[in-house]
């Protein structure tokens, strides 16, 4: 690399390659080679630390690749918050470096197949803590739109999805490797100077390293034994280079890369062929309101307004829930008892259950809270559900003590809401039970397996993303839905102020037509039912229980290969003179 500047910048646009394979571009068939060019560079890191820096600002491009939309909210502090995320991928760089950087081999080769997406699972599974942001654009999950792969998450969740991907990705750079090993090697031995191993003395580029040359010995009488010493074989010569041994180390290489791709390719269509399939139980109509973009000092009341009107237009339409997004009411139904009664007068006119979501102080409760809150024909029901989990920053900002000066950036949250403490199911009209989530807790795996386990028939999530509005957040949001879907067996409807609103049957796939960013409407859809667990819900996070243990092992394994190369090496006996030496004469 020309500099160190030019190599850090290339590793950060490297790390931001997978982003693409996201909502809106959803260039899903990207992602399984998005890694390559990043694993290739980290690889030839001349030192590990150097490796690490390769991981960490990868790391950095990723999550501001994949969070750029937040840059007009939280300014400066969005990349500061990437470049903390980041470290987390410092490991990986080490060990991509110790297990592809140098001379390759068979052995190191398979390892890496299995090591390196064990790696980016806890790297996935550390930034999924909600105090870190929660897992957002986790590898999996631009694989929304795919069967085969929504299929996988049926069975491991999205965590084998995104273990399966970057399987795929480490067999292609272990391919690259083995094209550029060939090339070197059918150029001679000149072309594979400076090949080095993971010790720091080089990158290594052809995957075999150029045998030793022994050092020719003066022909003559030991000292000691008296024979004749033998004469070294001459060195090898440019016309006798080791080129056919090369060329078989570099493919037998190629051998496990080849391996791993086909393994994940015969694991997606056995996961289609067996895994357990959600059993079809019926419909239920599901109406979802979206009033649009309605900004200015009396925006509150006048979405109200919009939704009470579009929801009235859905009379005579015959649907089982009305499903209002996340923040659609603004008052507490307590203290507003004015706007309990409309939203009662509705539900009686529609003839359906409304699901809304009030943003208010309670009156209660201290504090503010998101909560849906399910009204029926006499008001409020009494089901209730909190938002457990809050976005950082824009619902409340961790260790507001010390990080507080977020505000005077960006659009940071001025008063931390309030956490519910308790998951809730509701009994929405006739034998419906709805799992309610709020805003982007539907991108965390284990909620939306929670309340499938406790017995949602439908999940519902309510959105709203107007402060991102032309960016890819909606869509990625929205995205979010068919990934969990496809993991619980349980349709999902995910609900917005502004769009994206989309509706996914059992296996993930779509059910209707969604509803376009910043379009003002009411729409009702056919939801398909099912009953039946999935693999996933029975099983849980086996790959990130698998993966932590392949990293247990390996961490065990280099601390006794560290504890052997430090240990004093043993000393031998003392050496003896030959009886009558002229060392010592007469013994």
């Amino acid at each position: 690399m020309a500099s160190r500047w030019s190599r850090g910048g290339i590793a950060a646009l490297a790390g931001a390659l997978p982003a693409l394979a996201f909502p809106a571009p959803s260039l899903w068939w990207f992602a399984y080679g998005a890694l390559v060019p990043w694993i290739l560079l980290i690889r030839t890191a001349p030192t590990a630390r150097r490796a690490m820096l390769d991981g960490w600002l990868g790391g950095l491009g990723f999550m501001v690749a994949v969070h750029h939309w937040l840059l007009p909210s939280l300014h400066v502090f969005t990349v500061v918050i990437a470049a903390l995320l980041g470290l987390l991928w410092a490991p990986w760089g080490w060990l991509v470096r110790r297990l592809l950087g140098g001379a390759a081999s068979p052995g190191r080769a398979t390892a890496s197949l299995v090591v390196l997406p064990s790696g980016w699972l806890m790297v996935e599974l550390a930034r999924s803590w909600e105090n870190l942001g929660g897992p957002w654009g986790l590898l999996g999950s631009s694989q929304w739109q795919v069967a085969p792969a929504l299929r996988l998450a049926s069975v491991g969740g999205v965590w084998l999805v995104s273990a399966l991907v970057v399987v795929v990705n480490v067999g292609l750079a272990l391919l690259a490797l083995t094209l550029a090993g060939r090339l070197a090697a059918a150029h001679g031995p000149a072309s594979r100077t400076g090949a080095s191993g993971p010790d720091g003395t080089g990158p290594g580029v052809t995957g075999a390293t150029a045998p030793e040359v022994p050092t020719p010995r003066t022909t003559g009488q030991s000292p000691t034994s008296g024979t004749t010493a033998q004469s070294p074989p001459a060195p090898h010569t440019a016309a006798q280079s080791p080129a056919p041994r090369t060329t078989a180390r570099v493919a037998v290489t190629a051998v496990p890369a080849c391996a791993g791709i086909l393994a994940v390719a015969a694991l997606a269509a056995a996961a289609s062929a067996w895994a357990p399939r959600p059993q079809a139980a019926g419909e239920v109509r599901i109406a979802v309101v979206q009033p649009g973009v309605i900004d200015g000092v009396s925006g509150p009341q006048k979405r109200f307004d919009r939704q009470e009107a579009l929801t009235r237009a859905l009379a005579g339409q015959d649907p089982d829930l009305v499903v209002w997004g996340e923040s659609s009411v603004g008052f507490d139904l307590a203290e507003r008892p004015d706007v309990a009664r409309r939203l009662a007068t509705l539900s009686r006119e529609v003839g359906a259950d409304l699901l809304v979501n009030v943003d208010a102080r309670r009156s209660d409760r201290p504090g503010i809270f998101k909560s849906s809150v399910l009204v029926g024909p006499g008001g409020p029901t009494g089901d209730r559900y909190d938002k457990m989990r809050l976005v950082p920053f824009g619902e409340y900002i961790p260790a507001r003590s010390l990080l507080g000066w977020a505000t005077s950036v960006g659009k940071a949250a001025g008063e931390d809401r309030r956490r519910g403490d308790r998951q809730v199911l509701m009994d929405a009209g006739p034998g419906l039970r709805v799992g309610p989530l709020v805003c982007f807790e539907s991108a965390f795996p284990d909620m939306s397996r929670r309340l499938t386990r406790d017995g949602a028939q439908l999940l519902l999530a309510q959105s709203a993303t107007s402060s991102f509005q032309s960016s890819w957040a909606p869509e990625q949001h929205a995205s979010l839905a068919a990934v969990r879907a496809a993991e619980t067996g349980r349709p999902m409807v995910h609900a917005t102020l502004t769009g994206v609103s989309a509706v996914h049957g059992p296996d993930g796939s779509r059910a209707g037509a969604p509803i376009g960013a910043s379009a003002s409407t009411a729409k009702v859809y056919d939801v398909p039912l099912a009953t039946g667990t999935t693999a996933y819900v029975r099983w849980g996070d086996w790959p990130v229980h698998g993966a932590l243990v392949v990293v247990t092992v390996l961490c065990a394994a280099e601390g006794v290969r560290s504890l052997r190369r430090s240990a004093p090496e043993p000393h031998g006996p003392r050496a003896r003179t030959v009886h009558g030496s002229p060392a010592h004469p007469g013994r």
